[in-house]
């Protein structure tokens, strides 16, 4: 059972279009909860009969107003091994059951809906970060992402799709994230925000829906990546 009380009333907003996108989370959320339960259901016996218990995976991320949160996910990693890093590469050895299968088309994220409804984020918004990698960008941009809620999706989450296969069998993935990609993600979500209206939200969840289930968006993405990390 998920410790939480979900918070059902929008918070105040001082724009219209903000208080508008939090009452499209909630309907979104909700209506989506509602609707892939069965899935919900059939990935969580999926994780039980691949890897055991516990089926989902908490971990306390930054949220709006540099409120730490705890985000939800199924559990794709040995239980106890996030601690040694962040960042997963597809070809990870903590990856366990049929994690990899998740983490790439993003199923695990699937719970994280939950979040949405209960006000820590958003149905588009930049990525969670972990306090860590919060921590390694400049102040400037951190307070930009941080002054909306993080989201499930966004034009950044899009063009970086395939940021853990281009991490597969390099030395030191975290520190190769931190240093090339999310830089680059970050630049990219402090422009997508400076341009945001509800419209632009709809254009995200339209891509989104396109995208994230595309090989070819997927092999895109990744070339795009490589070009922004050293020679292996």
């Amino acid at each position: 059972m998920l410790p939480r009380v979900c918070l059902w009333v929008a918070e105040p907003a001082p724009r219209p279009g903000l208080a508008l996108k939090r009452l499209f989370d909630l309907l979104v959320a909700g209506a989506a909860l509602c609707l892939l339960a069965p899935l919900l259901l059939l990935l969580a016996v999926l994780v039980g009969v691949r890897s055991g218990r516990p089926l989902l995976y908490r971990e306390f991320r930054v949220g709006r107003r540099h409120r730490l949160f705890p985000l939800y996910k199924f559990r794709t990693l040995r239980p106890g091994s996030s601690a040694r890093s962040s960042v997963a590469a597809e070809d990870d050895p903590r990856i366990v059951g049929a994690g990899l299968w998740l983490r790439r088309w993003r199923l695990d994220e699937l719970p994280q809906l939950y979040n949405v409804l209960c006000g820590d984020m958003s149905v588009v918004g930049p990525r969670p970060m972990p306090p860590a990698h919060a921590d390694s960008l400049p102040a400037g941009q951190l307070e930009c992402i941080l002054s909306v809620r993080p989201g499930l999706t966004d034009v950044a989450a899009l063009h970086f799709l395939a940021e853990d296969a281009v991490l597969a069998g390099r030395d030191n993935p975290e520190a190769l994230y931190l240093r090339y990609l999310l830089p680059a993600k970050a630049r990219m979500q402090v422009d997508s925000l400076s341009r945001w209206s509800f419209c632009s939200d709809m254009s995200v969840i339209v891509r989104t829906l396109a995208l994230l289930w595309s090989p070819s968006a997927r092999d895109k993405s990744a070339a795009a990546l490589r070009r922004l990390l050293p020679e292996s």
